[in-house]
């Protein structure tokens, strides 16, 4: 029997009841099992039948993915666990707010690339500037490891949402 080890990286939505504790036992079974959680987000979607959804971000072998789907599943809040990256095309997005603080041309240029990134300054001081960006992940790190030579002080990322594109919904 082969056994496929090739890490993949899987966006997991996961539609629970929005009461107290829940995103504790969700949380649990990863760090109970050893699994990752590289993204988290969390929001309620139906306020009238008191529903949220969870989006997670991890990494593992593709036993393990399935591992972990069939784990979120038995837990008793959870309705529903979509799989968004194995079921299809889908829409992932990130925010992230970056403060950059220098002066003279180290302060032109962080100017400079966040227009071509198409960040916004939303703060600015004599010395630092705050900048929004969203985009894919990949995108907020470039952004972020370009900023670091010119004066990142501090970053706040949101994590990553997600949806699967066409009329379908979850």
């Amino acid at each position: 029997m082969v056994v496929d080890l090739t890490i993949e990286r899987h966006t997991i939505a996961v539609l629970v009841d929005n009461e107290a504790g829940v995103l504790a036992r969700v949380i649990g079974l990863f760090s109970g099992r050893g699994y990752n959680i590289e993204s988290l987000t969390v929001a309620e979607i139906d306020s009238d039948d008191a529903i949220s959804r969870i989006t997670v971000v991890t990494s593992g072998t593709p036993q393990i993915i399935e591992q972990i789907k069939a784990q979120l599943e038995r837990l008793v809040p959870v309705h529903r666990v979509i799989d968004l990256t194995a079921d299809g095309a889908n829409v992932e997005r990130e925010l992230a707010l970056v403060k950059v603080v220098g002066k003279g041309n180290k302060r032109v240029e962080a100017l400079r690339i966040a227009d071509i990134f198409r960040a916004r300054v939303i703060d600015s001081t004599n010395e630092s500037f705050v900048f929004e960006i969203s985009g894919a992940t990949e995108k907020l790190n470039a952004f972020t490891d370009l900023m670091v030579p010119l004066g990142l002080v501090d970053v706040s990322r949101t994590g990553v949402v997600a949806i699967a594109r066409g009329k379908s919904a979850l």
